[in-house]
């Protein structure tokens, strides 16, 4: 018997991430014993620094298996709050930091700061993520574009044109994915009066914010230390090459903690105990695993950027930070759905068109290099050999 599901409109309206459907296809010609070299997941491919296992482990062994605060151990959230100040300048009080999976903070903020038919404004292109999320909840997104004779930032007079009556988040990611962009420090003090002047909140994602490589990081969280419009967002996933533990926090003014508490507590109860502890480990430990994977990431960045700028029809500008590189590919004639189909069906290279992240990625595609030196090799030899 044919069941006809019926689902609610939210659910109708989820898209997910594109990346799983471009990967699916490489699993596929893999499971086929086809060789491919991935370029699309930003994934580290370095291993968890051993004490921040080991952190892990020995809370099990302690039997940190039970309930704990829906926003986090203290112990996590006062790491967190030393972080803030050694890195940002300010420290924040504890009841200002929130703990869970870094991700769920793009649809907890959105749900608590934004009612269905708000806007919520954000790059293009930008992080898929966002747009997906703001789908689901019924929001309208509001994209602001950025240009490559910017370097891809963006930029205070665009947001400006952006701003209507409706408007209650600027969504804003620096270090940039897909792009590698970080904001002009002129522009986000700019950002933060109009936030102030325009009643909305800047919530500006971080994650990236350990992985800059010529230029200091400036934060639009020092204008107001998170007390009232600005929200940090951050996690372990990236720096800490932590991806798969799930492990994230932010830090906003204290009203907005309490309600992100409560979301936490309504959806995952808590972020487990143990893996809270390997956090600590990883803020108050050795920061000398981060300087190593920067100085590889460093020098897996030169090496890419230089072989795509020796493909015919590519430019590709040296990213700020992250892992990405965002070639120019339209010189190839191929728009970035086909280019990135190409690449895969002819050269078994997975990317990702630069559609993915918005209409502004038209005409580029996104590399990742958080793979091997040998793969960036490979991965441009074969390219080169289908253009």
């Amino acid at each position: 018997m044919h069941m006809d599901y019926k689902f609610a409109y939210a659910a109708d309206n989820l898209k997910g991430s594109p990346m799983f459907n471009v990967l699916a296809r490489a699993q596929e010609l893999e499971r086929g014993g086809e060789r491919v070299v991935h370029f699309e997941i930003g994934d580290p491919d370095f291993s968890t620094p051993p004490h921040v296992t080991q952190a892990a482990v020995d809370a099990l062994h302690r039997g940190e298996t039970h309930y704990v605060n829906s926003l986090g151990i203290p112990e996590l959230r006062r790491a967190i709050a030393s972080s803030v100040q050694k890195d940002l300048g300010f420290e924040p009080r504890v009841s200002q930091v929130a703990v869970a999976p870094a991700i769920s903070f793009i649809y907890f903020l959105a749900r608590c700061l934004a009612d269905p038919g708000d806007e919520i404004m954000v790059s293009d292109p930008g992080y898929s993520s966002y747009f997906s999320a703001f789908d689901f909840i019924g929001v309208r997104t509001a994209v602001v574009p950025t240009h490559e004779k910017n370097g891809f930032r963006l930029k205070a007079a665009d947001i400006k044109k952006a701003i209507t009556p409706r408007t209650r988040i600027l969504f804003i990611n620096s270090p940039q994915n897909p792009t590698g962009a970080m904001m002009d420090p002129a522009d986000l003090r700019e950002i933060f009066q109009l936030a102030r002047k325009h009643n909305f909140y800047v919530l500006s994602d971080e994650v990236y914010a350990k992985m800059i490589y010529d230029m200091p990081h400036y934060s639009i969280t020092t204008e107001d230390q998170c007390g009232e419009r600005t929200i940090l967002l951050s996690g372990f996933s990236k720096a800490y090459a932590m991806s798969g533990w799930r492990l994230g926090y932010a830090v906003a003014p204290e009203p907005v903690a309490e309600k992100l508490g409560l979301m936490i507590q309504t959806v995952i109860s808590n972020v487990p105990p143990f893996i809270q502890q390997a956090g600590v480990a990883a803020l108050t430990g050795s920061q000398q695993c981060v300087a190593d994977m920067m100085s590889e990431y460093r020098a897996r960045r030169d090496m890419l950027v230089m072989g795509l700028n020796s493909l015919p029809g590519v430019m590709c500008q040296k990213p700020d930070g992250a892992f990405y590189a965002f070639p120019n590919i339209t010189g190839t004639g191929m728009s970035s759905e086909r280019f990135s189909e190409h690449m895969l069906e002819k050269a078994r290279v997975v990317l990702l068109p630069g559609t993915n992240f918005g209409p502004g990625g038209e005409g580029y595609a996104r590399l990742t290099f958080s793979v091997g030196r040998s793969e960036i090799e490979e991965g441009v030899k074969r390219m080169k050999s289908v253009l």
